[in-house]
């Protein structure tokens, strides 16, 4: 099988076990579940699916020599996602640490076929799902991962992310940039990302219109929880067609790419604060970007207390 992908390039995937996971359904449901949460046309910027950033960070990690678990993990690590993706966080109060999927990710897991599969071909599904087992995969913020390193590819200019991953290298189990300038790219389009999209006032306004309108379409029994684990076509076809007039205007206002009209709340919402301090490879050792670049760490700082102050989001 040969896969195109937008940053990373051509590739041919020969193993069994990932090509049988590709075409499974709980993959292929993915398709149909946003990254950014909101679903086109009711964001305001263009979105990518959680199937695109699941094979991404598969690719991310064959590039970098992972082992074929951990290729595998990264493929599967979010496939547990409900639809529209960290809203449900929302619907449900966890929207400031964002974890509901985590949470429930084995059990998810162990409810599909993918066990049998993994078993298959001698993989167990406690070893794949626990990711303390990928140090490429997974690591706590602020260390780079493939996955916090694809979704942010994703979004950058597409040849800023091609130049990033260029220098992108494994050292001593950990991803690395071979050079500091490129850190520094990576690390400040980021925390870009941080200040202008994931905690920015638009973001925040359509998560927390979304998440009111699923929560009034749960009360009126429009839509149950477990359409959640389902795909957001299900999802949405139920609100377009509710004769609610709330959801309605909620749908009509969320069309349009500028909220910043909107009367603002008088509470302030706190969105999970996202940055990365790259380690760089520097005469055979890691050594952290914030350490040689202060310019960095003070960024990284003010962005921090401008996020401690959330973001007083719009509402209807």
């Amino acid at each position: 099988m040969h896969i195109s992908d937008r940053i990373y390039g051509r590739y041919s995937i020969d193993s069994p076990i990932l090509l049988e996971l590709i075409h499974s359904p709980p993959l292929l449901r993915l398709k149909n579940i946003s990254q950014m949460g909101p679903p086109d046309p009711y964001y305001h910027i263009p979105n990518y699916s959680r199937f695109e950033h699941s094979v991404g960070v598969m690719l991310l990690l064959k590039q970098l020599g992972a082992s074929e678990a951990e290729q595998i993990a990264g493929l599967l690590h979010d496939v547990s996602h409900t639809a529209f993706s960290h809203v449900i966080d929302w619907v449900i109060g966890t929207g400031h640490i964002e974890d509901f999927q985590d949470n429930q990710h084995e059990t998810f897991v162990k409810k599909t076929k993918i066990p049998t599969i993994l078993k298959k071909y001698g993989y167990s599904v406690e070893t794949i799902v626990n990711y303390k087992h990928f140090s490429l995969l997974e690591r706590d913020v602020p260390s780079l991962c493939a996955d916090r390193i694809d979704y942010a590819f994703r979004e950058f200019p597409i040849q800023s992310a091609q130049l990033c991953f260029s220098h992108l290298v494994a050292f001593q189990n950990r991803i690395a940039f071979d050079d500091e300038k490129i850190a520094y790219i990576f690390a400040h389009e980021f925390l870009s990302r941080q200040i202008n999209h994931w905690g920015g006032y638009e973001a925040v306004t359509r998560y927390n219109l979304f998440s009111h309108m699923l929560q009034k379409a749960l009360t009126l029994k429009i839509i149950t929880m477990r359409d959640f684990q389902k795909t957001e076509k299900i999802i949405m076809k139920a609100l377009e067609r509710s004769d609610d007039s709330e959801i309605s205007a909620t749908l009509r206002l969320m069309k349009n790419n500028d909220l910043s009209h909107m009367p603002k709340n008088a509470s302030f919402t706190h969105k999970k604060f996202r940055y990365v301090d790259p380690d760089v490879v520097i005469n055979h050792r890691l050594v952290l970007l914030s350490t040689i670049n202060t310019d960095f760490k003070d960024e990284i700082e003010h962005a921090r207390k401008e996020n401690e102050k959330g973001v007083q989001g719009g509402k209807i």
